[in-house]
């Protein structure tokens, strides 16, 4: 990715295998957190295409004070791979799926270490605090250097 110009907003795109649980609860946080840039989700699959958010999704979100609207899960496209500057997943079984369909040039895991799916762990806090926690880092690295360019995470 190239060096953003000073002001020039970023677009970032979360993905995970449903587009219900991790990445449109990665999109929300995010966008609570700053203005700045263009924040959308997306699926790696076609599972559940057209639902909205994961209820329980919805509930910590909402115990966390983090606004959301209606969602729609949508899977990624070539169109949207080509369009973003920053592709962010959450685990390594994503970022082979993206990686298989893509390349690798601008996909990357938010935290080092896998976020598990909620679906399947029933453990949306914890998935909550982690990705809470890369989004901090996130936004901290761009007020930093004011690009995601060498962004490590």
């Amino acid at each position: 990715m190239s060096k953003m110009s000073k002001g020039e907003k970023v677009k970032i795109l979360f993905v995970c295998h449903g587009n219900i649980c991790r990445s449109p609860m990665a999109e929300y946080i995010l966008k609570s957190l700053t203005s700045e840039h263009i924040i959308e989700s997306r699926a790696t699959s076609r599972e559940e295409i057209g639902n909205d958010i994961y209820p329980p999704v919805k509930e910590v979100l909402k115990q966390n004070n983090i606004p959301f609207s209606r969602h729609s899960a949508k899977q990624i496209t070539k169109e949207d791979y080509d369009n973003f500057d920053l592709i962010i997943c959450f685990d390594e079984y994503n970022l082979r799926n993206l990686n298989r369909m893509f390349g690798n040039n601008k996909i990357k895991k938010l935290l080092e270490k896998d976020i598990d799916d909620p679906w399947y762990t029933r453990d949306f806090d914890t998935c909550f605090n982690d990705i809470y926690e890369g989004c901090l880092k996130l936004v901290s690295e761009y007020k930093k250097r004011n690009n995601f360019r060498f962004y490590t995470f």
